[in-house]
């Protein structure tokens, strides 16, 4: 049996569709994550940074940032953040029988602090992404509003290339 060309392409394009589907739900706001896996991120990454009189990580779009970034740069991650969160959801099920989202944010800091002990190199992966999610440029999904710029004390910095004259001000 011969395919042409077109029957070729139609194929590989249902091909990936399937696959693609597969990696997150209709409906879904995520792109890697599933919604149980944003969940209980989103507790870890809060307790990397609480809220205070700033907001917390996830109110910074920090999941965001590290859901985005699973589909390009950190996609070698893909893996560790799969097996790290299932075992965070099973330590917090083990500990205080439910899900990490539902403890108190007391009994998310001590799974928090478990995690840190029993798979460092999970929690350092997530240290650090939180980190630049927070930090980092509002357009790789992070940093939500300059949230942290504002909170430092920084102007919102400029795009290289994007700021070199200033045209307002006409001819000198």
């Amino acid at each position: 049996m011969y395919f042409n060309r077109r029957e070729l392409l139609l194929g590989g394009a249902a091909a990936g569709g399937v696959l693609i589907s597969g990696c997150h739900s209709a409906g879904s706001t995520w792109l890697v994550l599933t919604e149980e896996q944003a969940r209980t991120l989103t507790a870890l990454c809060d307790q990397i940074i609480p809220a205070d009189d700033w907001p917390s990580a996830s109110q910074a779009g920090v999941l965001t940032f590290i859901d985005r970034q699973l589909t390009g740069p950190y996609r070698r991650h893909r893996k560790a953040y799969r097996q790290g969160i299932e075992s965070t959801a099973k330590l917090a099920q083990s500990r205080f029988n439910t899900e990490l989202a539902k403890c108190s944010p007391a009994q998310q800091f001590e799974i928090a602090q478990a995690l840190e002990h029993q798979n460092p190199a999970f929690f350092a992966l997530v240290r650090n992404h939180t980190m630049q999610g927070y930090y980092g440029s509002p357009r790789h999904g992070g940093n939500k509003d300059g949230v942290s710029y504002r909170m430092l004390g920084l102007d919102f910095p400029l795009l290289r290339g994007r700021a070199q004259y200033d045209l307002t001000a006409g001819p000198k």
